[in-house]
């Protein structure tokens, strides 16, 4: 199994999630099939259905977080110190340089992407692109609407 890299903040945020489905979702969902249990013909029961396919979604999602936390290689960005390189991690402040407009993204793992947020999957074409380079340097992205050219401004570790 390879190592999927996620910052503290996306471990901690899976961390909540599944002690959320351990100690409140599971429960729930086991009173909801006892109660259901008890309006007697299980062949015919909807709400028996419904809650043992709820059941197996929590189940299921629950391993699926236990999975990715064990197999993730958690990194904190604030400990780190590239001296200006693109890393996992950082955020860097780019300027499009057909429009002069300025971003600010943190490149992160594939759970924690969120453009609304800036936060960028590692596997994204613009990150993809950023990796390895440094403050001051031109990246060049394959955008779905043709290629774009961003220069560097800033990259810092928080």
């Amino acid at each position: 199994m390879a190592t999927i890299p996620i910052t503290l903040r996306g471990a901690e945020k899976l961390k909540a999630e599944l002690q959320r489905l351990k100690s409140v979702d599971r429960p729930a969902v086991i009173a909801a099939i006892a109660e259901a249990r008890s309006h007697g013909d299980l062949s015919e029961n909807a709400e028996y259905d419904a809650a043992k396919d709820r059941q197996g979604f929590i189940e299921g999602r629950i391993a699926e977080v236990e999975s990715k936390l064990s197999g993730s290689l958690i990194i904190d960005p604030g400990t780190l110190d590239a001296h200006g390189k693109v890393v996992f991690g950082c955020t860097v402040e780019l300027e499009d340089e057909a429009t002069g407009n300025r971003v600010k993204y943190q490149i992160v793992g594939e759970d924690e992407a969120d453009l609304k947020l800036g936060l960028i999957n590692i596997g994204s074409p613009i990150a993809r692109a950023l990796i390895g380079r440094m403050e001051g340097d031109t990246a060049e992205v394959q955008a779905p609407g043709g290629v774009r050219h961003y220069e560097i401004v800033a990259v810092s570790y928080v």
